[in-house]
């Protein structure tokens, strides 16, 4: 099964419940009344006030200015304008050997098998990656990425449980550097209810990197789970206070009904979506396509 079909598969709720009914909705005409109830779907769906609105005043001027009665071609301007609101997509920066990605997130959102899986699809891309386990706060994450290290077949620098996270980062970009290493992705701790002790600990972690690899290419993701819905987007603004966030990775899409909790989330902060998960299996997370996933909403 490709990508898309597992992505459409992992949709079906959120186009169960919402989405699939757009379509049909607009059979009765694009008007007022439609938009108001489309406004409605789209708010139970998470797609969030401000970017509801944004959208449905796109479509009322779109489907006005091009007199669009026809329900199929209604939806096509629906699609438009989603995808104009996700905006266009780019590759990670990850130009100099060894490039950086720093992950962050809260615990239980999936960070550690996020890592793992962008992992599996940098090495599938040809480059040779290596972990650092910088979560060295939380019982169990060491031996939780060893085992999905091994799994993907990637190296990982590791200490003991307790150590400090900057410590295991300087062992590991040495280790990047020595081993001709592609990229480092960095696990750190997920610990957003004390935000000075975050902030601290990720300035440490950007220290030791400027420091041993000052000409780095370097990425920031920001792991969030989709079925949180709004908390979400809190957690990402309040992560966006701590850190400098380059890109999201969206997980567990296939376990909610809102999948427009994307809408919101760019809509709020206006950073790219760049890998979304849609399973439990390695190759469940993949590079974000505004496309496909428009298109595995509304199709």
């Amino acid at each position: 099964m490709g990508f898309f079909e597992k992505l459409k598969n992992g949709l079906f709720k959120s186009r169960n419940s919402f989405f699939g009914k757009i379509r049909t909705l607009f059979q009765s005409g694009v008007d007022e009344d439609t938009i108001e109830e489309l406004e409605e779907m789209l708010i139970c769906a998470d797609v969030g006030m401000e970017a509801t609105e944004e959208i449905l005043e796109k479509l009322r001027t779109v489907t006005k200015e091009n007199k669009i009665k026809d329900p199929d071609a209604a939806v096509d301007a629906l699609k438009a304008i989603l995808m104009e609101t996700l905006g266009e997509t780019a590759p990670l920066k990850l130009d100099t050997t060894p490039s950086v990605i720093l992950v962050i997130g809260v615990n239980g959102v999936g960070k550690t098998t996020s890592i793992a899986k962008i992992a599996n699809v940098l090495k599938q891309d040809g480059k040779k990656v290596i972990l650092a386990a910088g979560d060295t706060f939380r019982a169990g994450a060491i031996e939780q990425l060893g085992v999905w290290a091994d799994r993907v077949g990637v190296d990982l620098i590791r200490q003991s449980e307790g150590s400090d996270p900057a410590a295991v980062v300087f062992d590991a970009v040495h280790a990047a550097k020595k081993r001709n290493a592609d990229v480092l992705i960095v696990d750190t701790a997920g610990r957003l209810h004390n935000k000075k002790n975050l902030m601290n600990e990720l300035a440490k972690i950007n220290r030791v990197i400027d420091r041993e690899l000052p000409d780095a290419a370097r990425e920031t993701l920001l792991v969030l789970d989709s079925t949180t819905g709004q908390n979400a987007v809190n957690q990402a603004v309040e992560f966006k206070n701590a850190a400098n966030i380059t890109g999201l990775v969206l997980t567990k899409l296939d376990g909610t009904a809102k999948g427009g909790i994307i809408f919101s989330i760019k809509n709020k902060l206006n950073i790219p979506v760049r890998f979304v998960g849609v399973g439990e299996g390695v190759d469940d997370l993949q590079p974000f396509n505004p496309k496909e996933y428009v298109d595995a909403l509304l199709d």
